[in-house]
């Protein structure tokens, strides 16, 4: 643990450390004041292994980056994991052996490492979610509005954008938007998604929810719900510049999980939207 530990300071380790968004958690919490980094995880092989961690920022934090998940959590109340789900889910094992917190920012798990993720949420705290921008949240609640209100004679369509290096689509911030456009309007997404068209489509089943996904640049994360009616448009957007915007969040639902032994919850929980 790094040499300048706060009395009473959270403990917080981050994976993917050296990546893109474990860069901006590692700022975030070296910048709380409530808040300590006690360890920092990366793939083996990954030319950061035994670097510290806030190197980039200019100034020692005293914790290494490793590859060992023991080594990584042992001093850890609450892990950061902005990964991929092969990965999370290895850490998240480690972390229930080890009596660690997990919030959980990776995308793209299927129905069944989710299930796998609820069995380990009955014995430790996870917080997950596609999402931990508080706008995103908030709009996720806005939505549920929207379409109860808009449940007839609007067709809907869930348009994302973001960078070059996004490996899945749509992205989980999208299918969730679209998860809770559904569920308002009484449907099951996985029977109403329409996630490409080509061709002769013939006309649009009023009944789909429609995705478009977007991928160039540098786009952090850019969303839109259109309700599209007749003679009117509703767009319901929230844009990402910054993934500072996460980071916050995700340092909001590790104090969160600070006072819970075990359970799945989600940023709705966290910012009491439920």
């Amino acid at each position: 643990m790094g040499s300048s530990v706060r009395p009473g300071a959270l403990r917080v380790a981050v994976a993917g450390a050296s990546g893109r968004m474990g860069r901006v958690l590692i700022e975030a919490v070296v910048a709380a004041d409530d808040l300590v980094l006690s360890g920092a995880l990366d793939v083996e092989g990954s030319p950061a292994l035994g670097q510290d961690a806030s190197l980039f920022l200019g100034h020692a934090s005293g914790v290494l980056i490793t590859s060992d998940l023991r080594a990584g959590l042992a001093q850890a109340q609450v892990l950061i994991d902005f990964t991929r789900p092969t990965g999370t889910l290895a850490h998240l094992a480690v972390c229930r052996d080890l009596g660690v917190a997990a919030v959980i920012g990776t995308t793209g798990f299927t129905d069944e490492q989710k299930a796998t993720i609820a069995e380990h949420a009955r014995h430790m705290a996870i917080t997950m979610a596609p999402n931990m921008s508080v706008g995103v949240n908030v709009v996720l609640k806005l939505l549920d509005t929207a379409a109860r209100l808009l449940n007839e004679g609007y067709d809907i369509e869930v348009i994302e954008t973001h960078h070059r290096h996004k490996v899945d689509a749509p992205s989980g911030t999208a299918l969730k938007m679209g998860e809770v456009v559904a569920a308002a309007l009484g449907r099951d997404l996985k029977q109403c998604a329409v996630y490409g068209r080509e061709g002769v489509t013939g006309e649009r089943d009023p009944s789909t929810i429609g995705f478009a996904t977007i991928r160039g640049g540098d786009v952090v994360g850019d969303h839109t719900v259109l309700f599209a009616g007749t003679g009117e448009r509703i767009e319901i957007t929230h844009k990402s510049s910054s993934r500072a915007t996460y980071a916050q969040g995700s340092l909001r639902a590790a104090r969160f999980m600070a006072s819970r032994a075990h359970g799945l919850f989600d940023m709705s929980d966290v910012l009491g939207l439920s």
